[in-house]
């Protein structure tokens, strides 16, 4: 059976097709080999559960490196994601750049579409203007990341580029994370009239998320605590109250020991996962 299975999946009509499909037209003949689970078994036995065909070789994205960042402006992430307008189908689009370490947004631009001229804008605007020695960025896998003119600038500025693999957002965790906050941000409006009013929202998001925002990743600070250096005192200070608190009434914690609360001294995106 298994070699009526194997030879049945790799005849020119079934090589491309996957067990399901296999199945289902030799059923439509009369004809039962085994079932879809047995199919897959063979073939996996096999390895053979990727395309068959040697006219088209199935394409193979490898994941990205790991990015391993231990003080602002080390490694950058960005995207861009749409604000909706008024006009159904319509969209503005938002540049947004933030770094991995402290999880602010340093850069950010909003305009009527994607394009690699407007990506290179900004990144001469936030690296080559600020003179920032950018180790790293990410980036997802869109034209607007990839175009020439862009990868020009990143080259000259010795900056290491990785992507993201095709619909893969955990790739891009961070800036896909700051785009929900975004989004579910209580005053975004869902539609934009204008640019102009989408610019001026944008600025003030940008502002809350820098220097209001709370963020559960770096211990409940701001991103502007945290690349200022005033998380390390911030976090003295809720220490000694914890401490104190505890000395005052040791009953409230029995034998569980007191939360201790430090900076973050590394942030990895893509971490290399070894057994």
């Amino acid at each position: 059976m298994k070699k009526e299975i194997i030879e049945q999946c790799n005849t020119p009509r079934f090589r491309d097709l996957n067990p399901y499909e296999i199945v289902a037209l030799l059923l439509n003949e009369g004809c039962y080999l085994a079932s879809v689970r047995t199919f897959y078994r063979v073939l996996k036995e096999q390895d053979m559960l990727h395309h068959r065909s040697n006219l088209r070789v199935a394409s193979r994205h490898t994941k990205p490196p790991e990015r391993a960042a231990t003080a602002s402006d080390q490694i950058y992430t960005w995207d861009i994601t749409y604000m909706a307008r008024t006009v159904k189908g319509l969209f503005f689009y938002a540049y947004v750049i933030s770094d991995i370490f402290d999880k602010s947004i340093v850069g950010w631009a909003v305009h009527e579409e994607e394009s690699g001229r407007y990506s290179s804008d900004l990144f001469e605007r936030n690296l080559k203007d600020r003179q920032v020695k950018l180790k790293a960025l990410h980036a997802d896998n869109g034209g607007p990341m990839k175009g020439i003119t862009l990868m020009a600038l990143l080259k000259e500025l010795k900056v290491d580029v990785s992507h993201s693999r095709p619909r893969t957002s955990n790739d891009n965790p961070f800036i896909e994370s700051l785009f929900k906050t975004m989004k579910y941000r209580v005053n975004y409006p869902g539609r934009f009239e204008d640019l102009n009013e989408a610019r001026l929202w944008m600025a003030a998001f940008v502002h809350w998320y820098n220097t209001e925002h709370l963020h559960s990743s770096i211990g409940y600070v701001t991103p502007e605590q945290m690349r200022s250096g005033q998380a390390e005192a911030i976090f003295e200070q809720r220490n000694r109250t914890m401490r104190d608190a505890q000395a005052t009434h040791p009953e409230r914690w029995g034998s569980r020991p007191v939360k201790h609360w430090k900076v973050l001294r590394e942030v990895v995106l893509n971490p290399d996962k070894k057994d």
